[in-house]
């Protein structure tokens, strides 16, 4: 049902303190979800019957491109993740976003109730299926006030699609369209505090980890901060490496690292581990014992599921007739350092200390022993009795570490 009709003054009333509450929002770094609903239902209250609103931006992760965040009012929030792409999707190019991007024009406004309506958009039947009667969308950057110049729809400038649509009769007022664009800065500075954050989490996640994000963003950015943690430390590494980078030309090898790095970080976060850092073909993670309490028998069945993982991996990459390698991974566990380590203007968040080093000596074990798996003592400890097909290979002296080690595979 519509709202009812208002005195033009309480709606300018209204849409000032929206605007007030809009702009605290983006000061509290308050995210779309939390608010995208809370500012719909006031719109409603205020004299503006929306029935669904979108709100597309620009998404800085390796993986997602562009986020939706919509306020259905029958069906509350929903949050869609678009994947990055080289071509767009026919989807994609009969949508309003994609008009308002290529063309010469600022906003888009669709009567619903038209016999010849000028636009063809299939979200707008969609919006007929549901009762709507209005469609207004707007397109606005938030680096610059030409807001009606075409870009590249491929790779959209920081800004924001906003669209909303009603279902009263009769459709948007002239006056509360005016009120929605007098709406657009607040909202647009609200989104550009939520993307900036955003764009800080994706970021930081995808260069430092899950984990070393979350503290570097809550201001543990010290050179020299850490603490002591226990942990499982996991070494890996590729196989062959060497040699394949010399026979294979820059884009196969880059390529090839990024499909067999792909499955170990998912092994390892699927298992509550945090990656911390890319070495050439290797890759350092933690499994935290605070954070996983089980983490030993958990690191090494996460180092189990990698092997059966690069198995397929290898037959699949064989079919597709592309070159293949294995890896080699030792597992120890002791007391860290974690944190803050590096120069004055460039920071590594890692781990350092004993522990670590011991780590990278049982991995240089894996030629001498010829296994690609080797556990520390350390880790398998008890579990020798609950995992049978945890092997001991004996006990070894490690250059630079006092005491023998005895190491074990996964048969």
């Amino acid at each position: 049902m519509a709202a009812p009709a208002i005195q033009n003054w309480e709606l300018t009333a209204a849409l000032k303190d929206l605007a007030d509450w809009l702009v605290q929002q983006g000061l509290e770094n308050a995210p779309v979800e939390t608010w995208l609903e809370a500012f719909c239902n006031r719109l409603v209250a205020a004299g503006i019957p929306i029935q669904r609103a979108n709100i597309t931006v620009r998404a800085h992760h390796p993986e997602i491109g562009t986020v939706a965040f919509r306020w259905h009012r029958d069906g509350g929030n929903e949050r869609q993740d678009f994947v990055r792409r080289t071509d767009a999707p026919e989807e994609y190019i009969l949508s309003p976003i994609f008009y308002l991007l290529s063309n010469n024009v600022e906003e888009v406004r669709q009567d619903l109730t038209a016999e010849n309506p000028e636009f063809h958009f299939p979200i707008l039947d969609e919006l007929r299926e549901r009762g709507a009667t209005d469609y207004f969308a707007v397109k606005r950057f938030f680096l610059r006030q030409d807001h009606a110049a075409p870009v590249d729809p491929m790779q959209p400038e920081e800004g924001a699609i906003i669209s909303l649509a009603t279902d009263a009769e009769g459709g948007f007022t002239s006056q509360q369209l005016d009120g929605l664009r007098q709406l657009i800065p607040p909202l647009c500075l609200t989104l550009k505090c939520g993307a900036n954050r955003l764009m800080a989490e994706d970021i930081t996640a995808a260069y430092l980890g899950r984990d070393a994000s979350k503290r570097v963003l809550s201001g543990d950015i010290t050179r020299g901060s850490s603490e002591t943690i226990s942990a499982v430390i996991w070494y890996f590494d590729l196989q062959g490496f060497t040699k394949l980078s010399e026979a294979l030309p820059g884009n196969s090898i880059i390529e090839l690292l990024n499909d067999y790095f792909a499955e170990a970080v998912d092994v390892v976060e699927n298992h509550g581990g945090n990656v911390l850092k890319f070495m050439g073909d290797g890759m350092l993670a933690i499994f935290d014992v605070e954070q996983v309490p089980d983490a030993h028998s958990v690191a090494i069945y996460a180092a189990i599921e990698l092997r059966e993982t690069f198995d397929r991996l290898n037959k699949q990459r064989q079919l597709d007739g592309m070159p293949t390698t294995g890896f080699t991974l030792a597992l120890h566990a002791g007391d860290v350092l974690y944190g803050n380590i590096g120069g004055r203007s460039r920071l590594d968040f890692t781990v350092v200390g004993p522990a670590v080093n011991t780590t990278s000596r049982i991995l240089g074990m894996s030629s001498a022993l010829d296994q690609n798996i080797i556990v520390s003592d350390k880790v398998a400890g008890d579990l020798v009795q609950s995992i049978p097909n945890l092997v001991s290979l004996g006990q070894y002296r490690l250059r630079g570490v006092a005491d023998r080690q005895e190491l074990f595979t996964i048969d």
